[in-house]
């Protein structure tokens, strides 16, 4: 948006025109229920991801125990009675409980065909599952439970730090939401409508009196003025803006 700031001795001495340039850009910003309910979600699946990882971390620990090559890592033997069974059910749960997420991602990335990070984790939990699972009942070979539930808890963990980023992300774009304005005085000619910050298209000029926040980006027309970017960009200092500069929408004309 283009900014043309008055002269002091005009009636309107400090008011500035500002021409529209960029409005797209925030065309999804505008939306407060849109971002409550993105919130929301990313909310749930941070409960979802922590709380399979705390049961399959809980379930973790006796299958690290009853598993023969870490008794032989750890130097001491602990003799159970059908305690492979007891492995497969208790890995049996993670894979199924602690892996839905996995299982479910790549049935999704299936049905889209287009392969990732999930078919890559599903793949690689379920053969160690199911190949164990045969050994268990029968088949000629070694047990791989133990690296099955730890690789499943490191999954789940960084999955778990991923979403409380993007919820940290999230809250940081719903508090830019809350210091966008909702209205601009759009110029048309001599005349000053106000209009919804998302009516304007590229191009309009609009009118920005001092102390009011800049509703969308944009580019400084002619003349200079001084904006608070402090709760965008951490600038402590006003920032002088001259012809041809750009402006930030949500910050402040002073």
């Amino acid at each position: 948006m283009n900014m043309d700031k008055k002269k002091p001795d005009d009636q309107e001495k400090d008011m500035e025109h500002m021409d529209h340039d960029s409005h797209e850009d925030h065309g999804d910003h505008m939306d407060h229920e849109e971002h409550k309910d993105h919130g929301s979600h990313h909310a749930h699946m941070l409960a979802d991801f922590k709380r399979r990882f705390i049961v399959s971390i809980i379930l973790t620990v006796p299958v690290l125990i009853l598993s023969p090559a870490i008794q032989g890592f750890l130097g001491f033997d602990l003799p159970l009675p059908g305690s492979e069974y007891i492995l497969f059910l208790l890995s049996a749960v993670v894979y199924f409980y602690g892996g839905y997420p996995f299982l479910t991602g790549f049935i999704d990335e299936m049905r889209k065909k287009t392969p990732g990070m999930m078919t890559l984790i599903a793949v690689a939990i379920s053969v160690a599952f199911l190949y164990s699972s045969a050994v268990v009942f029968g088949l000629s070979g070694k047990m791989f439970f133990w690296e099955l539930v730890t690789l499943i808890d490191i999954m789940l963990l960084g999955h778990w730090l991923e979403m409380r980023s993007v919820m940290g992300a999230s809250r940081a774009l719903e508090e830019l939401v809350k210091i966008m304005p909702s209205e601009a005085h759009l110029l048309k000619g001599d005349d000053v409508k106000d209009v919804r910050v998302d009516e304007l298209e590229t191009g309009d000029r609009v009118l920005v009196k001092p102390g009011e926040k800049v509703p969308v980006d944009g580019d400084v027309l002619k003349g200079e003025t001084s904006v608070n970017e402090a709760m965008l960009t951490g600038e402590s200092m006003p920032v002088t803006k001259s012809e041809g500069d750009e402006v930030i929408g949500g910050s402040v004309n002073e």
